[in-house]
């Protein structure tokens, strides 16, 4: 399958919702506060998203530059977003009564976004779902007696019959992100991995029914793509057999789901390098956000990509179909490269020079991507080298560009450089 499309478009969204947006308090609070099924139940009782509109989501995804959305059909909680017929703990049974994935999938189309869908493996309410480390109740020695008899067999029938639902009931599906596995892990006895999902036989399926989807890396086999979650590489991934498709899945404030008393929040600038930063070494940025009880994405997440979405306006040629570049960038400055065009990304605004070994020659011309002005070049001049008001002392090649003194009224100013033939 062609990855053609995900490499191309390099930004879009993440959306974790659930039951847990009710309690406001981490999508883990089920773990973290280690509640039984009863006491989570009550988020069930009142799960009434009435404010729900995924064509605002959309709208929201493609304004902020987005390009494919992926949203949770089931998070570790075990509930379901769709009318699934292979368990009573869906939105259908809730005060709600009503699928919630296909509106999601018609509004993405609708705007012109990719379809993704993000799938726990794992399964905290499913009776059949072995008591391990991570488990809700895993300190409650009563429970643990009780579920010693479960058979893991069952659960991954279940697990393959829903992924097949999903496959198969909601039209072409682009993205399918699996989590997660954890076998081995010291501190989650009972961790479960490629051989409990039954993973090649799941993947199997997945490529049968839906052969042009790309799947992660999670499943505990090899996937399309890597998913760094929470840092950013420090370079291009690669694997054994060479370059690899990567996504980073990054967060607004630490918190996957609505958390209402978070407010780390990251600036839309931070954001914004984050981004760049991804695609200069060849990688994509998977962004979340975690809409409220009521369906709605909550006003901060709002504004943070709307100003994102206001440098993308600008500066989507600098991100959309570009990837890492051979040429080394100065330090504060990141390239993303498309073609004869050499992106300069400058995360800090140097004064009025600003020097770019090995590309002396190679530039025909160079414009300041915000407005399209024009950014002279100074081409080196062995006989000024040592003149006191000249540029001057950098290695051999080094073109430099003089800049306006005054910083472009932008997050992170661009520079769009024209290559010629012989670069």
């Amino acid at each position: 399958m062609s990855n053609a499309w995900f490499r191309h478009d390099r930004f879009g969204m993440f959306v974790h919702w659930g039951l847990y947006a009710l309690p406001a308090r981490h999508e883990w609070v089920k773990n973290r506060e280690r509640m039984t099924d009863e006491q989570y139940a009550r988020y069930f009782e009142h799960f009434d998203p009435d404010l729900y509109d995924p064509r605002e989501w959309a709208r929201s995804a493609r304004n902020a530059g987005m390009r494919y959305v992926v949203l949770t059909t089931k998070h570790h909680d075990g509930f379901c977003l769709w009318d699934s017929a292979l368990t009573d703990y869906k939105v259908t049974n809730t005060p709600y009564g009503r699928d919630l994935l296909q509106p999601f999938v018609d509004a993405c189309r609708a705007e012109g976004l990719n379809v993704g869908f993000y799938h726990s493996l794992i399964d905290w309410h499913h009776p059949s779902f072995p008591v391990d480390g991570l488990h809700p109740q895993r300190d409650d020695e009563n429970y643990k007696a009780q579920a010693a008899g479960r058979d893991l067999a069952e659960y991954r029938e279940y697990l393959h019959g829903q992924v097949r639902e999903l496959l198969t009931g909601f039209g072409q599906i682009d993205y399918l992100f699996f989590d997660f596995s954890y076998a081995g892990r010291s501190h989650t006895w009972g961790g479960k991995g490629a051989e409990e999902w039954g993973a090649a036989e799941l993947l199997a399926m997945v490529r049968e029914l839906q052969p042009d989807i790309l799947v992660n890396d999670r499943t505990g086999l090899p996937g399309d793509f890597v998913t760094p979650e929470q840092y950013q590489p420090a370079g291009p991934m690669a694997g054994p057999d060479g370059p690899i498709a990567w996504e980073a899945c990054q967060t607004l404030n630490g918190s996957w789901g609505y958390d209402r008393d978070n407010f780390d929040y990251k600036t839309p600038d931070l954001l914004i390098r984050m981004l760049i930063d991804g695609v200069s070494k060849d990688g994509n940025l998977l962004l979340n956000v975690g809409p409220n009880g009521r369906g709605r994405i909550d006003p901060s997440a709002e504004a943070t990509l709307a100003a994102i979405g206001e440098w993308m306006r600008l500066h989507e040629r600098s991100i959309r179909g570009c990837g890492a570049s051979a040429f080394v960038a100065p330090p504060d400055c990141r390239y993303t490269q498309a073609g004869d065009r050499l992106y300069l990304h400058l995360l800090s605004w140097p004064f009025k020079h600003v020097h770019l070994p090995g590309l002396a020659g190679r530039v025909g011309y160079a414009q300041l991507l915000s407005d399209a002005s024009e950014i002279q070049l100074v081409e080196p001049d062995p006989s000024r080298l040592h003149e006191n008001t000249q540029p001057g002392g950098q290695p051999p090649g080094t073109l430099t560009l003089q800049l306006p003194v005054r910083r472009p009224e932008v997050a992170v100013p661009v520079i769009e450089l024209f290559l010629t033939p012989s670069a």
